[in-house]
């Protein structure tokens, strides 16, 4: 893993998926295997940070108002898929912040609550410049002029052998043909500050978590994975292999045994940690003096995970 800004690079151009042998690792599974549950990411690291956390998300599916973190983090994330339907000499910063108050535009009309989040003009406008200073850094990391991605914001979904649904959305894929074959680079962006040498392998786990995805669905296993912190302006690298992303696998099933024992038992435990200064939940949880809601009755047969792109700072 690095944190040093890379090179700007090229990828192909625009590329379908091919067809994967049914004996490959992407094979189809048996229709006839039971649907278990499904897991994405995020849902992933909300359990492992803290089990009640995923319990309000999955199993209560508590709202959660919208805030100013993670509506810059949509509106970075709109940016940046939109930015690449420009030509390549296009692809300039000042474009990029041009994108900017369409995107704000959008996501209001969509979600009109978060108009609420600001008190009047001059507090939206330092929140869109704000968003425009991590477009800044985006273009400190690399070149998208130089870039064709094949797919942004795609949507992965795979069932493995014993019936766990992974899914989830990358945020960019690139691809390029090599003497060696099809090489796709992984990429996602986040737009908070990068963690600490203790929290690189947790950081890392939701770009292996893709890379499994990538590999079961298409039989290639990612060349990189590269991880963007626009707050900062850092990276962190990897280039798995097949050991990796066979022991990422393992830890999705082991989770996902803890996940399930946890529904069968109603014993969801608060884990107070750095994030919960985050968490829109305080007032139900334990550690915090609260009282959590009853379980839902009858308790779903299955924790369905909705996956959704994660773009919150906290989140990723």
């Amino acid at each position: 893993m690095t944190t040093t800004p890379p090179p700007g690079s090229a990828a192909s151009s625009e590329a379908s998926v091919p067809a994967v042998d049914p004996a490959a690792p992407g094979g189809p599974r048996d229709a006839e295997r039971p649907l278990i549950g499904s897991l994405s990411p995020s849902r992933a690291a909300d359990f492992v940070n803290c089990p009640l956390r995923y319990r309000f998300r999955v199993i209560d599916r508590l709202p959660e108002p919208p805030s100013e973190a993670a509506s810059r983090g949509t509106v970075v994330h709109s940016v940046l898929e939109n930015l690449f339907d420009l030509p390549p000499a296009g692809r300039t910063l000042e474009a990029a912040r041009a994108l900017v108050e369409p995107a704000w535009r959008a996501l209001r009309e969509r979600e009109p609550a978060v108009e609420a989040l600001f008190d009047g003009p001059d507090a939206l406008a330092a929140w869109l410049d704000s968003a425009r200073e991590l477009l800044a850094g985006y273009f400190a990391l690399e070149d998208p002029a130089r870039l064709a991605p094949s797919a942004r914001e795609l949507y992965v979904e795979h069932v493995l052998d014993s019936g766990l649904r992974l899914r989830g959305y990358v945020d960019r894929l690139d691809e390029a043909t090599t003497p060696q074959g099809v090489a796709l680079r992984v990429v996602d962006y986040k737009t908070g500050r990068s963690p600490g040498p203790a929290f690189e392998g947790s950081a890392m786990f939701q770009m292996r978590f893709y890379a499994l995805l990538l590999w079961r669905i298409r039989g290639v296993i990612p060349r990189e994975l590269r991880l963007y912190y626009l707050g900062d302006r850092t990276w962190l690298r990897a280039a798995p292999d097949e050991a990796d992303l066979r022991a990422t696998e393992r830890r999705i099933e082991a989770l996902w045994a803890a996940i399930d024992r946890a529904h069968r038992s109603g014993d969801w435990r608060a884990t107070p940690n750095r994030l919960c200064s985050w968490c829109h939940h305080q007032a139900l949880c334990p550690a915090f003096g609260g009282t959590p809601p009853p379980l839902p009755r009858p308790a779903p047969a299955v924790p369905l995970d909705d996956a959704a792109p994660a773009v919150c700072e906290a989140d990723g």
